[in-house]
């Protein structure tokens, strides 16, 4: 396959799954039951957090997460007091628990307080072409608070080597335009061009049968590679091929 070919065919698939209808199956559904910014921001971010393993555990326990948060993150998190963190104790997907519930809950009262939300904390002058060392400094601010060091393996960082799919998959959903009605493209000081992939077992394995991918493990070298790839498709939106690789992989096990 040629790489016209190989963009023709794939902006197909972008067109075909990149869509409303598979919000009722996908996480991002979450978010989308808020309108205010920040509200769509933190539910987005604690959705992803958790965004792994079946997906209707994640979209269960999500639903979970914003109704101990009284349905509204935003105002919770900035009013809480300590008692009222006692409810989030027992909450549990797969390995977060309620002592990392508790601290994320802190912390991003933190970020919204002493660094103007979670938009400004990604948005650091750095790379104009990809946001990993963003996605470093955010977790460096993320765990400036007292914390539990088992806590931190909820935020990935690129410069240990990880792909952090689950906040490139956030970002994705934060920057790009909602022209579809998938994303929401609320944030307007990163720029499409710089989003990564959410490169997990199913993009990674339909990226490597297309070429796009020569390495075996779904790392951050892996990453870099499929970023170039795609930046060569499309220069200013290559993470919307995300729909396609997975559309792929989930729907059709391509």
């Amino acid at each position: 396959m040629t790489q016209q070919e190989l963009k023709e065919f794939l902006d197909a698939k972008v067109e075909q799954y990149n869509r409303p209808d598979f919000l009722s199956t996908d996480p991002l559904r979450i978010p989308h039951g808020f309108t205010k910014k920040e509200d769509i921001e933190i539910s987005g971010f604690l959705t992803a957090t958790i965004a792994w393993g079946n997906r209707k555990s994640i979209i269960n326990n999500a639903e979970r997460m914003m109704d101990l948060l009284e349905n509204s993150p935003f105002d919770f998190i900035m009013n809480h007091q300590e008692k009222d963190l006692e409810k989030l104790q027992g909450f549990v997907h797969r390995t977060f628990n309620g002592d990392d519930f508790r601290y994320f809950v802190r912390s991003l009262k933190n970020i919204y307080n002493q660094h103007g939300g979670l938009e400004n904390t990604f948005a650091i002058k750095g790379d104009i072409t990809s946001l990993q060392m963003s996605i470093s400094h955010f977790k460096a601010t993320f765990f400036e608070l007292e914390h539990q060091s088992r806590t931190t393996k909820h935020v990935s960082d690129p410069q240990k080597g990880s792909a952090a799919k689950r906040i490139n998959m956030f970002l994705r959903w934060m920057v790009r335009n909602n022209s579809s009605g998938v994303d929401f493209g609320i944030w307007d000081k990163i720029s499409p061009s710089q989003l990564s992939c959410p490169l997990d077992v199913h993009s990674g394995n339909v990226a490597r049968k297309l070429g796009l991918i020569q390495r075996k493990q779904n790392d951050g070298k892996a990453l870099a590679e499929l970023d170039a790839h795609l930046r060569k498709l499309d220069p200013t939106d290559p993470v919307k091929y995300d729909f396609a690789l997975f559309g792929l992989g989930v729907f059709e096990k391509f």
